[in-house]
């Protein structure tokens, strides 16, 4: 029995192997050649304020991570600097995956730029682990985006880099470590041999500044110190997130590589061999495509809500825009929104360059049975809907506008016309928060039933015939006495009543501040009028009916 429970102690299979592909600054990569910039060029993406990645170039120049933007752009003038769009890393990788599933199955997408496959196949293909990475690398470096800057060859191991070991956590700790040459873009550690690779490397690997700060105060600076501890100990002291650091220092990674599944390819290319620069050619061309989408959807018994329009112009690169349908896309509303973003939204004086290229994407899906029509039909909605998507086919994307309520302090800001279909800038959320937040200085209700799209000149004058004016103290220098339309009108009427000023001043800590006030009045025939008084001249801003 003793022997029988050492034999079942001691493991007797080799610990599973994982190959794991890093390519380094791969957000900034992904965000540099979505907007045509060299890979080589200075760029930082930032997050919240703080840069959240910086390109090589600009690590130079002294700009790091966490950096404030103004401090980075200090340190680096000439530092191009891009919101980080977290869609935009994953579907600029797409590609990189789907070269590597060609000819590895089974891959696990750890975070955009970084992919883990299970070693023990691809070695055996391939004749052993570093032929296995090998052939990885070789398919990454036509994927990669950095592939395409001919003018600048990218440096050894800038591309991608392969680390193998027995853990997912010390092949990525491999994978990231400083090159010794040019051939060094390949490790790998030896069966049973991580927790020996991991122990002279520093806490900071944690990426977990608290635990390093307190373990460091206990004299303790590496992997190998840290591990040596007790389990029990650890997590006495540090929880569970503390034990589960401490195994990862051990060499014991309970993760396992779990290989995603492929999503399904609803989209659609059309690519021209001869660069088309005619609107009616394209859409044309395109009204295929966009059937194929149309009709894989609905094999999967989807909708698309909202699509991706990618479109590659001759000599500039590729536009790429998200669009948004009120109900759901069909294939003539395909070939719409790929006619708008090709024409500028509207421009007609020509396009920007020939089309060498058009993709769309589903970017959001519904099943269909949510926006199945009644038996009867919807009636109004349905026939609204299907005339305004119609009118907005023949005038373009801006020439159907709704109007949404957002915040304001005049009454004219608080309204905000959106194409039809579109979300709002900002999303609903944040228009809708917008208009119930405070509002120093706006009208209390109720609100004007009419605004003008412009202010309207208007004459207010006092009882001496002298326009009315706003002494220091806020207080009208005589009452208003008549009011007229018009900068020169022809009759005034007399006033009423009238209530007011309100002062306002915006922004004044700006060179563009600017002082007004606010007047509502009522005219003989008992019309209300809200007026302002700006640089010595009034102003009718809305009318209450």
């Amino acid at each position: 029995m003793a022997r029988r429970g050492a034999a079942l102690a001691a493991p007797t299979t080799a610990p599973p192997r994982v190959l794991l592909l890093w390519c380094p600054d791969w957000p900034v990569i992904a965000a540099a050649d979505a907007a045509g910039l060299s890979p080589s060029a200075p760029v930082a993406l930032v997050m919240k304020g703080e840069v959240f990645a910086c390109s090589a170039s600009a690590r130079r120049e002294g700009v790091a991570r966490g950096l404030r933007v103004r401090e980075a752009q200090a340190r680096c003038p000439a530092l191009t600097v891009m919101p980080y769009d977290a869609d935009l890393d994953h579907r600029a990788f797409e590609p990189v995956i789907a070269a590597v599933e060609a000819i590895v199955p089974g891959a696990q997408l750890v975070r955009p730029g970084t992919l883990a496959v299970k070693a023990r196949g691809p070695s055996r293909y391939y004749g052993g682990e570093a032929e296995a990475a090998a052939a990885v690398l070789a398919v990454v470096a036509d994927a990669h985006p950095a592939a395409r800057d001919h003018d600048v060859p990218a440096p050894p191991g800038a591309i991608a880099r392969v680390g193998i070991a027995d853990t997912l956590f010390a092949a990525e700790q491999l994978a990231k470590a400083r090159l010794r040459g040019p051939e060094d873009v390949v490790r790998v550690v030896p069966p049973g041999g991580a927790r020996a690779f991991l122990a002279p490397l520093p806490l900071a690997v944690f990426d977990r500044l608290e635990l390093a700060t307190v373990l460091r105060r206990l004299g303790i600076h590496t992997l190998e110190h840290f591990a040596a501890l007790d389990a029990l100990d650890v997590r006495d002291r540090f929880g569970e997130e503390g034990e589960r650091l401490h195994a990862l220092a051990s060499g014991l990674d309970p993760r396992d590589v779990d290989a995603r599944t492929p999503p399904p390819d609803l989209g659609g290319e059309a690519v021209f061999e001869a660069a088309l620069d005619r609107v009616d050619q394209i859409a044309f061309a395109f009204r295929q495509v966009a059937d194929d989408i149309v009709a894989r959807l609905r094999a999967a018994s989807l909708v698309a809500t909202a699509i991706r329009v990618e479109i590659g112009l001759e000599d500039v690169g590729v536009r790429e825009r998200s669009w948004l349908h009120p109900r759901w896309f069909t294939a003539s509303d395909i070939v719409d929104r790929v006619r708008w973003q090709i024409q500028g939204n509207g421009r007609t004086e020509g396009l920007e360059a020939a089309v060498e290229r058009i993709r769309v994407e589903p970017e959001s899906v519904d099943a269909m049975s949510r926006h199945e029509q009644g038996l009867w039909g919807n009636g109004t909605d349905e026939r609204v809907h299907h005339g305004l998507s119609r009118v907005q086919s023949m005038v373009g994307h801006d020439g159907v506008l709704t109007a949404r309520v957002t915040g304001g302090r005049m009454p004219g800001q608080r309204q905000l016309l959106v194409p039809w279909g579109d979300r709002p800038p900002g999303g609903d959320k944040a228009v809708e928060a917008s208009a119930t937040l405070p509002w120093p200085g706006s009208i209390p209700g109720p609100a004007p039933s009419v605004v003008f799209p412009e202010p309207r000149p208007v004459v207010v004058t006092g009882p001496d015939g002298h326009s009315v004016e706003v002494d220091d103290r806020g207080a009208f220098t005589t009452p208003p006495a008549r009011f007229g339309m018009g900068e020169r009108p022809e009759r005034t009427s007399p006033v009423s009543a009238w209530a007011g000023p309100w002062p306002v001043s915006e922004r004044w800590w700006d060179s563009t501040a600017r002082s007004l006030q606010r007047v509502q009045l009522v005219d003989e025939t008992g019309r209300a009028w809200l007026l302002v008084l700006a640089a010595h001249r009034w102003w009718a801003e809305a009318v209450y009916d």
